[in-house]
């Protein structure tokens, strides 16, 4: 900290009790100065040859006939008065970060001019201030937050706005001019403090970052971390990512971190300006965006605060425009209105849906316009969102008033093609029957008309086999096409896939740890988009062939159990003409519907046969 001495004569200031201060001398004081509550038993000669307001307010006590000048609202109250004086007899004061700004606005109140005296105060601590203070990271920061003590004096001095340049300057320098005992908050360690040649040898390895500045001016209260802000983005010269770093970090020191400590009575107005103060100082650049999960979570935020509809609708926009980089947890914003449901789940539909309309339109144009990369990179884009979609769905599936209308809606919010597999989807639905056991058949129908079973990985087959939530007609078509699937690329079944008399029901959370990485991996599940289309162009022909040789086909690979139920739904079949099963899903793929020359069975004789097959 840099630090300024004045006067060299020994300090005689001596002190009586808390509100009186005098000078030690041989001479008697001739004037009372009450600053506050503070009464200074000065003399006149010192002090008038410094100051001439104090000359003006000695002329008018001498007409009054009184030795006595009271300082009405004095900036700075009795410590700064204090310097003054000090100076003003000479003796020995200094002048540091912490007092420069009250001595600064005392001495402009007490009028310590150059006209007065040559080598006055202010003169002085201009000096200091220009060639010291401003030129100091840490000092500029320091003296920032003293101003706000000292208004309007600090801002009609113009010594908040030249803090403000100083800090904002320093934050666009080179970051490789940047020592890191430059920043304010980074303090060296007694093991740290090695010689100046081994410091230079790490400095090189371990390079400053960009955002070096971020904490340390975290500190500052909102109207003046505001104005700095927006200092440092008018000088063009910061990324709008690292200025989105430094919001986040300032929203992660000052917002509380429990719902009732940010909704409080007595901090839900500050916490609001804070919200909105922080969601207008966000980038302008739509190329360089905060993370979505800071942005979510001011949402959070603005909506428990009440912030106003401009603000909300700004964080809207900038979500909507990059929400395939969020996580599930982030969307899960707790619901504030008349709704039964503990999250907002129209707020979440409003952002997919306009996160859709938007990059719908650009991946027509880049169909016509830009080349494979940027496809690629579209994909990659809908494969995410429906990863997250997917995951939000399990999470609200566990909320018993999540109604299934709003299920199914925010579920096909999303193209199909950002679906190559329907595991995240099967496991959402899964743990939605489990939480809502009374749902009607109806219900269930339409909750499992949303799942392609074809489009399934093994392990999900293996769940759903054995999954007594589902109805039977799904069973069904699950170990139907993983019969199909295995016969289409020459390979046995798994023999653990089996529908046995009394269905378990499966573990949902043991499922959802089974699930290999593979298939969570963007490249893969890409991957296995094309080798979808290509086995889908190649499974009739196969399936043909060997159902030419072996009647039936993919049939004869059905482990014993598995074949049991076929044979007995066959069967059935052919005996009850058109009549329709009561328990149906809306997946595609279904033993009838590759065969149809076969009727299919009655709703009846399937629910007697669902508990008799052994």
């Amino acid at each position: 900290m840099k630090f300024m001495k004045l006067g060299s004569k020994p300090d005689a200031f001596q002190a009586d009790g808390n509100c009186i201060r005098y000078v030690a001398s041989e001479l008697a004081t001739d004037i009372v100065v009450n600053v506050g509550d503070v009464k200074f038993y000065l003399h006149k000669f010192p002090l008038l040859s410094k100051s001439n307001h104090l000359q003006k307010l000695v002329s008018k006590a001498n007409d009054d006939n009184t030795n006595e000048i009271d300082m009405i609202n004095f900036p700075g109250g009795s410590k700064a008065f204090e310097i003054c004086a000090k100076f003003c007899y000479g003796m020995t004061v200094t002048l540091n970060a912490y007092n420069v700004v009250a001595a600064r606005c005392a001495a402009e109140y007490l009028e310590m001019k150059e006209d007065v005296d040559r080598g006055n105060l202010i003169f002085k601590i201009e000096v200091f201030l220009t060639s010291s203070i401003f030129r100091s990271w840490k000092d500029s920061i320091i003296v920032l937050q003293t101003t706000k003590a000292l208004l309007p004096w600090s801002e009609n001095l113009k010594v908040v706005g030249r803090c403000i340049d100083s800090i904002a300057s320093k934050t666009s320098m080179d970051p490789s001019n940047v020592n890191w005992s430059y920043t304010f908050n980074r303090k060296l360690t007694v093991s740290d403090q090695i010689t100046e040649s081994t410091d230079r040898f790490q400095q090189k390895f371990n390079p400053v970052p960009k955002d070096w500045w971020v904490e340390d001016i975290c500190e500052l209260e909102i109207d003046l971390y505001k104005r700095v802000m927006f200092a440092i983005k008018a000088k063009g010269r910061m990324s709008g990512n690292v200025i989105g770093e430094a919001l986040d970090c300032y929203a992660v020191r000052w917002l509380p971190d429990s719902v009732t400590g940010l909704v409080s009575e007595e901090h839900i107005r500050q916490n609001k300006i804070l919200v909105e103060t922080i969601i207008w100082l966000l980038p302008s650049s739509k190329d360089v965006c905060c993370s979505c999960s800071f942005l979510l979570k001011l949402l959070k935020f603005a909506i428990l605060v009440g912030a106003g509809d401009g603000p909300r609708e700004e964080l809207m926009k900038r979500i909507a425009f990059q929400l395939d980089e969020a996580c599930a947890k982030d969307l899960l914003i707790p619901s504030t209105s008349d709704e039964t449901t503990i999250y907002d789940l129209e707020l979440v539909q409003s952002l997919v849906n306009r996160f859709v309309l938007h990059h719908a339109q650009n991946t027509d144009y880049e169909k016509n316009e830009k080349g494979t990369d940027d496809l690629v990179l579209g994909r990659v884009l809908w494969l995410k969102i429906g990863n997250l979609i997917d995951a939000y769905l399990a999470e609200i599936a566990r909320d018993p008033n999540v109604t299934v209308s709003s299920f199914v809606s925010l579920s096909q919010a999303i193209p199909p093609s950002a679906r190559p597999i329907h595991d995240g989807l099967y496991r959402a639905i899964d743990i939605y029957l489990k939480e809502h056991p009374s749902l009607t058949k109806t219900d269930k129908k339409t909750l499992c008309g949303l799942m392609d079973v074809k489009k399934f990985t093994t392990d999900a087959c293996m769940h759903a086999a054995q999954n007594e939530r589902l109805p039977l007609r799904v069973v069904v078509q699950v170990l139907f096409f993983e019969q199909v699937r295995a016969a289409s690329v020459g390979m046995n079944p798994p023999q653990n896939i089996s529908c046995p008399s009394s269905r378990s029901t499966a573990n949902t959370e043991d499922w959802g740890k089974t699930v290999p990485e593979d298939y969570k991996s963007l490249d893969k599940q890409m991957k296995s988009m094309k080798i979808a289309d290509e086995d889908c162009r190649k499974n009739g022909k196969k399936y043909n062939k060997k159902s030419s040789k072996n009647k039936g086909g993919g049939a004869l690979l059905l482990p014993s159990r598995s074949r049991r139920i076929f044979d007995k739904l066959f069967v059935s079949s052919k005996g009850h003409g058109e009549n329709k099963s009561s328990e149906t899903s809306g997946s595609s793929m279904s033993p009838t519907s590759l065969n149809p020359g076969e009727t299919k069975s009655s709703g009846s004789s399937s629910r007697n046969r669902r508990h008799s097959i052994s």
